[in-house]
């Protein structure tokens, strides 16, 4: 038997790992916690919810906000507020699973929530409240449902008139991305219109100028995921997305384009005129500005479906790139998009956000494990991360230039910059496809046109002080850095960029576990090593660091933030770490150094033996 004192030493000790096991979670995603096929019919003739206005965006918004005037006979603290779209929510639009199962009332999760009292405290005593929600352009038209019994016994107790927008069909939230080759530029955008409708096209060209480029269209049905919820109470109809490819710019020059499509009738359908400007051509000496992050998600700016306090890191970050576009010419987002893992309405809500900064820089993505993860899919983690997506949802709504998109890793130049991605929800160890590409990568550059090598990933493949894997003792994701660090090494990577880990840490210049230069802020001349970066506190909640202290880290920082470098030119890069809450440098330092510098050998980068040897 225990002592009342060693009974309560136990609960604390407990306690304490709750609390660690928590803050190093990413949480559930909040629409999973609905028990939607529980739902059962509670209309009560006193009750009501009504929205206004019933039509949006009619000067071409495709984003606008609703209020809701709502009311109950016997109001709770319980009570909440489901945004459905479509409409029609009920069991007719379900699919037939089992032909001897009666279909559940409801069989679609809203594709946002609140609760009752959210903007009415008053509401459990006066039974009356309302709600300001932002809805955006989705392809189809919403309702709004008052429920009672909490998230685990809904209730429907109230269902509001229609509300749509004047076109939900329109083309909406441009994704530029770099092509295959550097004076390519890709848009890729949603719509409600398949090619038996509308041909999609882009009209662009400088100032003055204009010529169409067609679409390829694509979209995505049930059967190509993977399992629940994305096939069952996440599904929801992800339209038609369409990509066009500009090709044969010219380096740097400012382009206009707008959306396009040409219905059969002979009507256009246009969206707004974005511009960007094109790449700078490999190893053009320019200033060149590139912002890195993982793990940023999405969230609401009316403060519904709260995700683990995901919305001040996510829409901070945003609203930070947003203000500095001007100053940035290229964006990496390494994984962990949007945190929909298999509710598929969250992926149009994500695009719309990051719209200001999507459709005017390049926005290049790499796969994370809530976009990739399911067991029996080739994924080389078993893990459910993705919610059933098991990367289609990723792999469609962004274009990237791979050879294979299932196969998620590629490379892409900017200017002086030379990037390679890998995917870590694949097999990277020596002697797989993907290690061959790596090499290949990290050996095709010259670095007298390149300087700057830049290799980049969503799990740590480096070094991390994050507690789970000082636990493990690997400090990086385990085998991950093991067949990797040689061709770092070798081939002379001055930087390494992650997510996954949700905080800010910068290693010294690194290899096989030892500091290979001793300076912390300005570096000349050669590295000898590889500088190793963890940039994944872009939006979602935070992971807790080791209390451990190890000598290769020479900065930590437990909040949400993002990386920018800037090359001035051939011999001076600047590395940048920015707070997401004011967008000022917390961390710094510079690389200044000429060709020679580079060519030069160091530990286990040139060949031990040569034939003048």
């Amino acid at each position: 038997m225990f002592s009342v004192s060693e009974i309560k030493l136990r609960l604390a000790i407990l306690l304490v790992l709750a609390t660690l096991q928590n803050a190093s979670s990413h949480g559930e995603q909040p629409l999973s916690r609905i028990s939607i096929r529980k739902a059962t019919f509670a209309l009560h003739e006193l009750a009501y919810i009504q929205a206004s206005p019933t039509v949006l965006g009619l000067r071409g918004e495709n984003t606008e906000w609703v209020t809701l005037e709502f009311g109950s006979t016997n109001p709770s603290v319980d009570d909440w507020i489901g945004v459905f779209s479509p409409a029609n929510f009920s069991a007719s639009t379900c699919p037939e699973e089992n032909p001897r199962v009666y279909p559940p009332f409801l069989c679609s999760a809203p594709i946002k929530f609140q609760y009752a009292n959210y903007s009415t405290p008053e509401y459990k005593d006066t039974g009356k409240g309302f709600l300001k929600l932002q809805l955006i352009n989705q392809r189809s038209d919403f309702s709004f449902v008052l429920f009672s019994g909490g998230l685990l016994n809904p209730k429907v107790v109230a269902v509001s008139n229609h509300v749509a927008f004047s076109n939900p069909d329109a083309p909406v939230y441009p994704r530029l991305a770099q092509g295959k080759e550097w004076n390519e530029m890709t848009v890729t955008w949603t719509s409600g219109y398949g090619i038996n409708e509308a041909e999609p096209f882009v009209e662009w060209g400088p100032r003055g100028e204009s010529m169409r480029s067609p679409a390829v269209t694509q979209t995505v049905d049930r059967n190509s995921l993977c399992g629940a919820p994305a096939r069952t109470v996440g599904w929801r109809d992800p339209g038609f997305i369409h990509t066009s490819f500009l090709k044969e710019l010219w380096p740097n020059r400012e382009y206009m384009y707008k959306l396009g499509h040409r219905l059969f009738n002979g009507t256009y359908i246009w969206s707004q005129t974005y511009h960007f400007r094109a790449s700078p051509y490999p190893g053009q000496n320019s200033l060149q500005r590139v912002v890195i992050f993982g793990d940023m998600g999405k969230d609401e700016a009316d403060g519904s479906n709260e995700y683990n306090n995901f919305q001040r890191g996510s829409l901070n970050t945003t609203k930070q790139l947003i203000q500095d576009l001007k100053n940035i010419d290229i964006v990496f987002h390494i994984g962990d998009i949007c945190y929909a893992n298999g509710y598929l309405s969250q992926w149009d809500q994500f695009t719309a956000q990051i719209e200001p900064i999507a459709s005017t820089v390049p926005y290049m993505i790499a796969s994370g494990n809530h976009e990739r993860d399911w067991p029996g899919t080739g994924s080389f983690y078993e893990n459910m991360d993705s919610g059933g997506e098991c990367g289609v949802l990723a792999e469609n709504m962004f274009y990237v230039p791979t050879e294979t998109r299932a196969k998620f890793w590629y490379s892409t130049d900017y200017g002086m910059f030379h990037f390679c991605i890998a995917d870590t929800e694949h097999d990277w160890r020596e002697g797989t496809e993907q290690y061959k590409f790596i090499e290949h990568c990290l050996a095709s550059v010259d670095r007298q046109k390149q300087p700057w090598l830049i290799f980049l990933a969503h799990r740590v493949l480096g070094y991390s002080s994050c507690i789970s894997y000082a636990e493990e003792g690997s400090f990086e994701e385990p085998m991950g850095r093991e067949s990797l660090q040689k061709l770092w090494q070798k081939y002379k990577v001055d930087i390494a960029l992650y997510g996954h880990v949700h905080n800010y840490e910068r290693t010294c210049p690194i290899y096989q576990n030892i500091c290979t230069n001793e300076e912390k802020h300005y570096y000349k001349g050669s590295l000898n090593g590889t500088i190793h970066v963890v940039a994944g506190g872009a939006g979602a909640s935070l992971s807790t660091f080791t209390t451990l202290q190890t000598k290769w880290s020479i900065f930590k920082d437990y909040d949400h933030g993002f990386v920018k470098l800037t090359a001035f030119d051939h011999s001076n890069l600047l590395f940048e770490y920015k707070k997401s809450r004011d967008g000022q440098v917390y961390d710094s330092f510079k690389i200044s150094r000429d060709y020679r510098d580079i060519s030069a050998c160091t530990v286990d980068s040139c060949p031990s033996t040569t034939l003048a040897s």
